[in-house]
């Protein structure tokens, strides 16, 4: 593997110094990680070097067709004062599935890993300190071939961008208001819905924004053919608790297969509990939490790691679930989750990667 070159910035930004402050996305640190691809080489030019703006020909065929994909996973800072990684590997094989099915060029896994190791070696400082902090990590992968044309791109950029984020419960984990879409859809099976293509996050954007301005968190995703089956709520995947049962919808290539949501079904499995992946109605999730079949609902992906939700508002009547309070099952699995990501959890998986 070639070897990693190292570009020092010639000056550093002060950092934060009030981590509760920290708003995601908007601070970034002060290198980046990049390597390059081209036919001829292959993947090649891997180098941590100082963060700035990409310059990009008008004509780039990620700006006119959308070859562009990323990843999110986070750096954690354990009691002693470690950096942890969380399944960073299982990150990288996505974005492989990804490229493949954008006809982009797979990364390489290694060269990608052997980057972030040595961009988070050089960051070490950046990550938080604060309970609940982190450092998130953005892999990106776009085209950079400049022609009009709908054709696949030659070459590509691979680049890794680093923020540090703060808690995201600073309050504790608190239930939210969903609205449950029925008009505009996210993804299609056979579309690229499985994968973090950035047009799928434009495509639910406008839904999105329509929701909050009803007082709703997130939009609940049903399916594009039926309008029937729930898919994913905003950008994370959906699991609910009925009949005492972990039940979330299939992988049926609409939706992501969340990282969270595969660590979250494994853990429940490991605690005894019985988890099916099977179509969830949007009738039945009416009927279930009517009844109080339905004991817990709740979101899982990297941001939040479990985000409870405590009301739905379907077809012009909103209603609760479990009384609109966060259960037993999803706060442990939160706690444990969360435990063996800052290393305070035993970890039978081996999904925790200290650095």
């Amino acid at each position: 593997m070639e070897e990693i070159k190292v570009i020092r910035a010639k000056t550093l930004k002060p950092k934060p110094e009030d981590e509760s402050k920290l708003v995601f996305g908007r601070t970034f640190t002060d290198h980046m990680f990049t390597m390059e691809y081209s036919s001829a080489k292959g993947w090649h030019n891997p180098t941590v070097k100082p963060y700035a703006p990409l310059e990009l020909d008008p004509a780039n065929l990620t700006l006119h067709y959308g070859q562009a994909l990323f990843e999110g996973m986070k750096a954690y800072r354990d009691a002693n004062g470690d950096i942890r990684l969380f399944r960073p590997m299982d990150n990288f094989a996505r974005m492989c599935q990804g490229a493949e099915r954008l006809a982009m060029q797979p990364i390489d896994k290694d060269m990608a890993f052997a980057g972030l190791k040595k961009l988070l070696e050089i960051e070490k400082d950046w990550v938080p300190h604060s309970a609940g902090t982190s450092l998130y990590i953005r892999p990106t992968l776009i085209a950079t071939d400049a022609f009009l044309g709908v054709h696949a791109s030659d070459t590509y950029l691979f680049y890794i961008i680093l923020c540090p984020v703060a808690a995201y419960y600073k309050e504790g984990l608190k239930p939210v208001k969903i609205y449950v879409e029925d008009e505009y859809v996210r993804a299609a099976r056979g579309g690229i819905g499985f994968t973090k293509a950035a047009g799928n996050y434009a495509a639910s954007m406008l839904a999105g924004t329509l929701a909050e301005k009803k007082g709703y968190s997130q939009v609940l995703w049903l399916d594009a053919v039926e309008r029937k089956y729930v898919e994913e709520v905003g950008a994370m995947n959906m699991l609910f608790v009925i009949d005492g049962k972990v039940v979330t919808p299939p992988l049926r290539g609409s939706i992501l297969p969340g990282i969270t949501r595969n660590s979250v079904l494994q853990l429940a499995k490991a605690k005894g509990l019985e988890v099916e992946e099977r179509l969830v109605s949007i009738d039945e999730v009416y009927e279930t939490a009517k009844n109080g079949r339905m004991s817990e609902a709740f979101g899982s992906g990297t941001a939040a790691v479990i985000s409870p939700v405590g009301h739905f508002y379907w077809k012009g009547e909103e209603f609760a679930v479990n009384g609109g309070v966060m259960g037993p099952i999803a706060q442990d699995l939160y706690n444990t989750l969360t435990g063996i990501q800052y290393g305070r959890v035993e970890d039978p998986f081996g999904w925790s990667i200290k650095l």
